[in-house]
């Protein structure tokens, strides 16, 4: 009997439908690492193509830790970088650490808490606000002439460390692995542009733009060394990759297929994703990863219920579909507005113009209801769902998986944008 787990620590047990058993994909290749401190440290002692770090640092260097937005184990991470960075002799005075805006929001605590007690005072914490046009420092012109604005921490450090989650680089609202420097430590109008760009229609043919923009933005502001976590199932690690940054680029890519490629034979009518994870992996923007995972295989006028513990209020876009008269009209809207949660917003729309979608999670019901959703009370109610289904697909993991569907398989181009009824 196939298990699907979700959440923190939740699970649910699916028997065989009414024609065949659920099909379970979505687990990752490879086992987590025991201890991901050990292989910071380790990495950061042996990195790829690169001496080691504390070669590369001097005591009196200002070096800003660059938080990436959902970094898992973050609090381990950063006590294992901070130790290396002071066993090469930096003053843990001029050390900084600087994370997101979106990780302080989803209830990340303070990634400082595990270094040293003696030493933790001494290192700067901030959160990084594109909105705040004082904190911003100008790095320099773009092709266009506009300004690069970043946060000014960046622009003044001597070394700026940046610690990223892999994920697929194809995934929308990811630029690869400088992304959580530019444009996630950009000005307020640079993240809204890359917002945009990567918003459908047309892209494909942006996304591979932005990637490079985001690589010249980090060669401009001399970062040349990175650390890059893989992210196994909920905030588990499967390894790290640290050293020069195109050579890490390379064996990120190669790494995030290997563990999280997901082939997949043909669709189901319906798709049970989940989103496993504490609470700060529990947000709208895995739930819209979740829902473009599963709508790549569900079939035509099929079913996607998602099985997370979402409980964070929606941002300003997921709240235009709230009760909408007109999801037509709210999306053209977000579109053109495009507040910080526009992504997972058209996600949910497009999958909401395509499919029945039903949610377990922690939300109150009439919210669910309101965005047009089918709330899911628990196991007994989804347990139901599935055996209204000839066929199912059970998709752990949903947000991280890289699914590819058998070409034999494959919907005409016509029946991709037909409408559910």
């Amino acid at each position: 009997m196939p298990v699907l787990r979700f959440g923190a620590d939740s699970s649910i047990p699916f028997e065989a439908g009414p024609r065949a058993a659920p099909c379970l994909y979505g687990q990752p290749q490879g086992a987590p690492l025991a201890a991901p401190a050990e292989a910071v440290r380790a990495a950061l002692e042996q990195p790829l193509e690169y001496p080691p770090l504390r070669q590369s640092t001097t005591v009196g260097d200002r070096i800003v830790v660059a938080l990436g937005q959902g970094v898992p184990r973050a609090t381990e991470i950063t006590a294992a970088v901070v130790h290396s960075l002071m066993a090469g002799g930096v003053d843990p005075d001029g050390i900084s650490v600087l994370r997101t805006e979106a990780d302080v929001e989803a209830g990340a605590g303070d990634p400082r808490r595990l270094v040293d007690a003696a030493v933790a005072p001494r290192i700067r914490l901030l959160t990084h606000d594109p909105a705040n046009r004082q904190a911003l420092g100008y790095l320099a012109a773009n092709e266009e002439g506009d300004p690069i604005l970043l946060n000014r921490l960046l622009v003044d450090a001597d070394l700026v460390l940046p610690i990223g989650r892999l994920c697929d680089g194809a995934a929308r609202g990811y630029f690869g692995i400088h992304g959580s420097i530019f444009p996630g430590l950009a000005d307020e109008k640079t993240q809204s542009r890359f917002r945009r760009k990567d918003l459908p229609p047309g892209r494909r043919e942006h996304h591979a733009a932005l990637l490079r923009e985001a690589d010249q933005v980090a060669w401009l502001l001399g970062v040349n060394f990175t650390v890059q976590l893989l992210p196994a199932a909920g905030d588990g690690i499967l390894g790290v990759v640290a050293g020069e940054s195109k050579a890490v680029g390379r064996r990120g890519r190669e790494a995030y297929r290997a563990a999280w490629g997901c082939p997949v034979a043909r669709r189901a009518s319906l798709v049970v994703a989940a989103i496993e994870g504490p609470q700060e992996q529990q947000t709208w923007e895995n739930l819209g990863r979740a829902l473009e995972a599963a709508g790549r295989l569900v079939e035509e006028g099929g079913a996607i219920a998602v099985c997370c513990e979402l409980a964070a209020r929606p941002g300003p876009a997921v709240g235009r579909l709230v009760g909408a008269r007109s999801r037509g009209t709210a999306v053209r809207r977000i579109l053109r507005d495009n507040p910080g949660d526009a992504l997972p917003a058209a996600q949910l729309a497009h999958a909401l113009e395509r499919q029945h979608v039903y949610l377990l999670s922690r939300l109150d019901s009439s919210l669910v209801e309101d965005l047009d959703m089918v709330p899911i009370g628990g196991a007994e109610e989804l347990g139901r769902l599935s055996q209204r289904h000839d066929s199912c697909i059970l998709l752990a993991n949903a947000p991280q998986v890289v699914v590819r569907l058998d070409k034999t398989d494959q919907p005409d181009k016509d029946s991709i944008g037909t409408r559910r009824s």
